[in-house]
């Protein structure tokens, strides 16, 4: 770690790490895990670098994005050997359907590949992370359900798990008696098909996730960790009105398997962001039982 991030992180109060960067709080139950897009910047900048800041953390595994036959301009070899450096272990990764950008990586371009390469640096999902604004037409909405399926069986002959994350816009009706996250829900396979409930999303679309979790039992194996403040702009868990408290009371009603820190955009540098949630959720243990 260089001597500018020491002093940085000591300011914050994180004077308790050890020469490795792990924190002696943190038992080996207790892995914290982080959404890779909410350091994009400094991914952009020098992906090694960033990883390597974010295991001087305390984070032990990841969900990455922007896989296109390569991982951040590593191929999957050079990936893995900075896993390794590191420590840290990939658990899932996002993904477009490619309807409109038809680039390998995406859901209907080269997924055999992409799934093999995945299971290669040892994840476990392959998420359909967002629908862009152009494929948001009834008959892409409707045709969802079967990509999903084709893709999820697809995935799954190389161990390879399919989930789909949510945005605000799924909770929009598709009709007058249904949602667009309904429609999902009901018209996918619960094998094939898992869920990434993003809880900042589906509480700023005004629904309460243990309704889901409710409804659907075991479809939820992996959340996004992100807090609202009264604004609903995105800020530091802990900071905001999410319940996650009651909402993790629920967890194995969800079927709850991995979590991920998420912060779209901060007011602060966004280390400093981290830090603060990271403060947060150690100090509270029901995010870990």
């Amino acid at each position: 770690m260089q001597r500018i991030d020491f002093l940085k992180l000591s300011s914050l109060g994180f004077l308790g790490f050890c020469s490795c960067g792990v924190s002696h709080s943190m038992s080996t139950e207790k892995r914290l895990a982080i959404q890779l897009y909410t350091i994009r910047n400094a991914i952009s900048e020098n992906p090694e670098k960033a990883l390597e800041r974010i295991a001087e953390l305390g984070f032990k595994d990841l969900e990455i994005y922007g896989y296109n036959g390569n991982f951040f301009g590593k191929n999957k070899k050079e990936f893995q050997t900075i896993l390794k450096n590191t420590g840290l272990k990939v658990i899932s990764s996002h993904h477009q359907t490619g309807v409109i950008h038809k680039e390998s990586g995406t859901l209907l371009h080269n997924l055999e590949k992409t799934a093999e390469d995945l299971n290669f640096i040892g994840a476990k999902y392959l998420v359909c992370a967002y629908l862009l604004p152009e494929e948001r037409t009834m008959e892409n909405y409707k045709k969802l359900p079967g990509l999903l399926n084709t893709s999820g069986d697809l995935t799954a002959r190389s161990g390879i798990q399919l989930a789909y994350h949510n945005h605000d816009f799924e909770f929009e009706k598709l009709n007058e008696e249904e949602l667009i996250y309904d429609f999902i829900l009901k018209n996918t396979s619960p094998d094939l098909v898992k869920m990434e409930l993003d809880l900042y999303w589906i509480t700023r679309a005004g629904l309460n996730p243990v309704d889901y979790f409710e409804s659907y039992p075991g479809r939820f194996p992996l959340w996004h960790i992100k807090d609202m403040n009264k604004d609903t702009d995105f800020t530091e868990v802990g900071n905001g009105i999410i319940d996650f408290k009651n909402i993790f009371k629920a967890r194995k009603k969800a079927g709850l398997a991995y979590w991920f820190l998420e912060q779209d955009s901060s007011d602060k540098d966004i280390f400093e962001s981290i830090v603060i949630s990271k403060q947060y959720i150690e100090n509270n243990p029901y995010f870990f039982k």
